[in-house]
This record gives C-alpha cells, sequence and structure tokens, in this order.
C-alpha cells in the first residue's frame, strides 16, 4: 500500500479542497474521446513485484499528487481530483496469467523470451496491447493509473496513464523522475532537451528577438499564416474531411478491433538523413511518413490514382514556452513556463504523395518548408485555446463535438516523443525498450514515436478490418528511411 505525497503545483494534497480538471482535461474524459496512454515497457530481467511496489511508492506516488488523486463530479456534473485516501497497490498492479497455450510451450523448453523469441514476443505484447485501445476505460474508482505485469517470460509490463492526468511531455518527464542510469545510478537520468510533438520548437511568441526591421514582416506572415491554418481547421470541423484513401477511418472506427505492429529506426539514420536536408528529426519523421505512405498508397492503387489524393494527418504539439522534456520539479513549481498537464494543440499536416522526385530527400525538404510555416503560425496555440474556451462557454459535449470531427475528417494522427539517450532502469531493472500508443482514435491508424538509447520505435496502432496488412505499411515506412539515408550518403 502507499499513499499520496504532499501538493504541488496542478496537484491536490490532502489538505486541498477538490481540484476542477482543466479543460483539456475534461476532453479526455468525454464518452467519445476517452483516451489512455499505453506505455509497453521491456526489461533486462524477470519483474520483480514487490520491488515495483515499493518504487512506486517511493516515486511516483511521492513526485506528484495527482497519482493520489480520484476523479469525482460534483452536482452539476463538473470533473475534479480527490485526494484518494489510500492507494491499494494491489489494485493498480494487474497481474496477467500465462495463456494455456504459453504454460505448455514454457514446460515444454520453447524459449525463454529472448534471443530467437524477440519476434514473438513483440507480437504477444503489441497484441495485449491493442486490445487495451479498445473500449477499456479506466475505473474511476481508484487514481487513473494501471500497471499491467506480462507472464514472467515476456519481462514486460504496460503502464497505462490517463490522458487526463497529462500528456506525452509531462509523463515522460514524470517516469523519467522515477528512473535511474544503469551505468551509474548516483547521476541523473538525462533529461533530453528537445521533444513531443511534430512541431517541436513552437513558441508562444514567434515575432520576438527580431530586429526591428523585421518584426512587421514576421508578424504580418505569423497573421496570414495563422489564418489560413485556423480557417483550415474549421472547414475540418464543419465538414471537409480528406479524399477517400487506404487508410480512411471515420466516425465509429475507434470502436473497431486493432492490431499494432512496432518498427525501429535508427537514431544514427535518423540524424544523417536530417544533417543532409538541415532539417530537425520532426522533419524526418513527417518526411518518412509523407514518403511511406505515398509507397503504400501505389501498393494498394497500382493505377497511380492516390497521387492525386488529399491526405491530412494530425499532430499533437507541445505549446508550453520551453519546449522538450523539463525536470519534474520545473514543471511542478509556481510560475513554469513548462507547467504540468495537457499543454498541447493540434495542427494539420497536409501529406505530399506524389512519387515524382528523383531524390527521396525531397520529401524532407517538402515537410520541413511546411512545418517552418506551421511554426510561424499560431494553429497550435489557436485550438489549445480555442478548445478550452469553447469548453468553458458551450460546454464539453460541443467542444468534444468538434475535435471528433476534426480526427473523423483527417486521415492519421502522428506522434514524437523523446526519451533518454542512455539505458535506464526501474526498481534496479534495466529497460530494453520504452514505446507507447494512445486508446484507439476514428483514425484507421495512429503513429507514435518514442526515442530510447539509440533507437526509435513507431508504434503503428491500425483498424485491422480497414488496413489488413500493417507489416507492409511499416516495411514502407523503413524502406523511405533507407532510400532518404541512401541519398544523404551520395550527396555529401
Amino acid at each position: 500500500m502507499g499513499r499520496g505525497g504532499g501538493g504541488g503545483r496542478g496537484g491536490c494534497s490532502s489538505g486541498d479542497m477538490d481540484e476542477p480538471l482543466t479543460p483539456a482535461g475534461r476532453f479526455f474524459l468525454q464518452p467519445e474521446m476517452q483516451q489512455v496512454i499505453n506505455c509497453a515497457i521491456g526489461f533486462q530481467n524477470p519483474i520483480d513485484v514487490p520491488a515495483v511496489k515499493d518504487e512506486i511508492t517511493r516515486t511516483l506516488l511521492r513526485y506528484h499528487p495527482r497519482m493520489s488523486c480520484l476523479l469525482v463530479r460534483d452536482k452539476k456534473g463538473r470533473e475534479h481530483w480527490r485526494p484518494a485516501p489510500e492507494v491499494d497497490l494491489d489494485k493498480h498492479i494487474i497481474l496477467v496469467p500465462e495463456e494455456e497455450d504459453e504454460e505448455e510451450e514454457t514446460n515444454g523448453g520453447g524459449g525463454d523470451g529472448v534471443g530467437e523469441g524477440e519476434g514473438e514476443n513483440e507480437r504477444y505484447v503489441n497484441d495485449y496491447v491493442a486490445a487495451l485501445t479498445v473500449s477499456t476505460p479506466m475505473c474511476t474508482e481508484k487514481p487513473l493509473w494501471e500497471v499491467h505485469v506480462l507472464p514472467p517470460r515476456r519481462r514486460s509490463c504496460v503502464l497505462r496513464l490517463h490522458h487526463a492526468l497529462g500528456d506525452g511531455v509531462s509523463l515522460m518527464s514524470l517516469f523519467l523522475a522515477c528512473c535511474e542510469r544503469a551505468d551509474d545510478p548516483a547521476r541523473p537520468v538525462t533529461i533530453p532537451g528537445a521533444g513531443g510533438g511534430a512541431g517541436r520548437g513552437t513558441r508562444t511568441h514567434p515575432v520576438t528577438g527580431l530586429r526591428p526591421a523585421g518584426v512587421a514582416w514576421r508578424a504580418l506572415l505569423v497573421a496570414w499564416y495563422t489564418l489560413l491554418y485556423v480557417v483550415d481547421m474549421l472547414m475540418h470541423s464543419l465538414g471537409s474531411k480528406d479524399d477517400k484513401n487506404p487508410i480512411t477511418g471515420g466516425p465509429g472506427v475507434e470502436l473497431w478491433p486493432r492490431r499494432m505492429v512496432t518498427t525501429s529506426f535508427s537514431l544514427d539514420d535518423l540524424k544523417a538523413v536530417k544533417r543532409a536536408a538541415k532539417a530537425t528529426i520532426n522533419d524526418v519523421l513527417v518526411g518518412i511518413v509523407s514518403y511511406g505512405l505515398a509507397r503504400y498508397f501505389e501498393l494498394k492503387s497500382p493505377k497511380g490514382r492516390s497521387k492525386d489524393l488529399r491526405v491530412t494527418g494530425l499532430a499533437m504539439v507541445n505549446t508550453r514556452q520551453s519546449p522538450g522534456l523539463q525536470e519534474i520539479s520545473s514543471m511542478m513549481a509556481k510560475g513554469s513556463k513548462s507547467r504540468w498537464g495537457n499543454q498541447f494543440g493540434f495542427i494539420l499536416l497536409p501529406i505530399y504523395l506524389k512519387k515524382n522526385f528523383c531524390d527521396p530527400l525531397e520529401y524532407v525538404t517538402r515537410a520541413k518548408s511546411m512545418l517552418d510555416r506551421k511554426k510561424l503560425s499560431l494553429e497550435a496555440h489557436f485550438s489549445y485555446a480555442g478548445g478550452a474556451l469553447i469548453m468553458s462557454l458551450l460546454g464539453p459535449k460541443v467542444a468534444t463535438l468538434l475535435n471528433y470531427r476534426i480526427i473523423s475528417n483527417t486521415s492519421f494522427t502522428l506522434s514524437n516523443v523523446v526519451g533518454p539517450s542512455e539505458v535506464i532502469m526501474f526498481a534496479k531493472n534495466p529497460m530494453t525498450y520504452f514505446r507507447a500508443t494512445t486508446n484507439s482514435l476514428p483514425h484507421a491508424v495512429t503513429i507514435h514515436m518514442i526515442s530510447y538509447n539509440g533507437k526509435a520505435d513507431m508504434q503503428l496502432l491500425v483498424a485491422k478490418d480497414i488496413i489488413h496488412d500493417p507489416e507492409v505499411l511499416a516495411k514502407c515506412f523503413q524502406e523511405a528511411l533507407k532510400e532518404m539515408k541512401l541519398s544523404a550518403i551520395t550527396t555529401t
């Protein structure tokens, strides 16, 4: 057992009154948009459950009091955080039993989940997470987090955190605060200086820091691009939609059965393409997605009709003034520029599908050009502030309807969060991988990428009745990066 710790900004302690949820937190509690972040974590050694409980009590429950808070509703139906009298860890740590066929395989000497069994182990974990992403809400009679400890031979667990608790940047910062470096536990885990969202580096005031001669022109560009992109987003909320394509989802698709596959990229390869294109990692990611989808659509539409399709992605962008991951103490501090919680907005990503480029790096160049304009605009900040305003004035149902329409009328979701560059451990057990995805959305494919220890793992969560071959889609992304890397090598 463990009890929630003391107060902090954005949390609640036993001496505080109930704290109302933020508009973004309320959004993720609506039935149409129930969102849980599902993190699959692999370990080098079998999981020691008592040690995990002790570490959770020592770190997770102490570092942020919201992990010890219950979700309650007042007489008007308004959601609040309320300190839980006690946190019973036995209700949060769920031990997943071995299935019969797994027990037979284990008794028959069928491997230990490592070596040649890594592929099968990955499929098992992905299938388990995919099943959780559909119609698996979290119980509100306890704080909104769980740890599913998979069978011992899997050496894996699934950490589930309700999105109402915070966004990917907040929760990653909290998790890293609970971990230690494997090479030297006395040294703090390195907090990467760059992070979440396809619009990494976005600032609240894009016209500051310029010479006086450039302020007026930059302000004009900001106003123009903001107007252009905000109108596009409003049109999507009112009914403008992508052309029907091989990955089209739509209303109700979030309830369809899911499959998940993992594809991994070397950070060195991504950085090589980044240097060659004079771009950012997020520019490279969007370029990979564009070229990969172009390859996949060509396989599904051999007559070439896919090149003229209108296809749009939806990316989450960190709107904090200080981008990237932060120390958890900094996020909790009063007046912090990188506050805890759901501090992100949406941007629309128009995807270029034509395959008439001689150089695959052109996809990165086009992605960079588009994202540079997006960063110059206030599109992400408008979606965040506008959503909060509509939530406050018109209520959660109207706000949820508009956001649901935007998602339904686009083709995919894209998210990217940077993780630690060195091996870390939790409860003295080194981690072999860290991957994440969210509950299903009205998209047929959602793409989440997290970097860890020199590689970036991309999780593709698909509606399996629409995308029957997610492995082929993953291979298209892999081949896209290979061609870009080859081009980068030959041009430098």
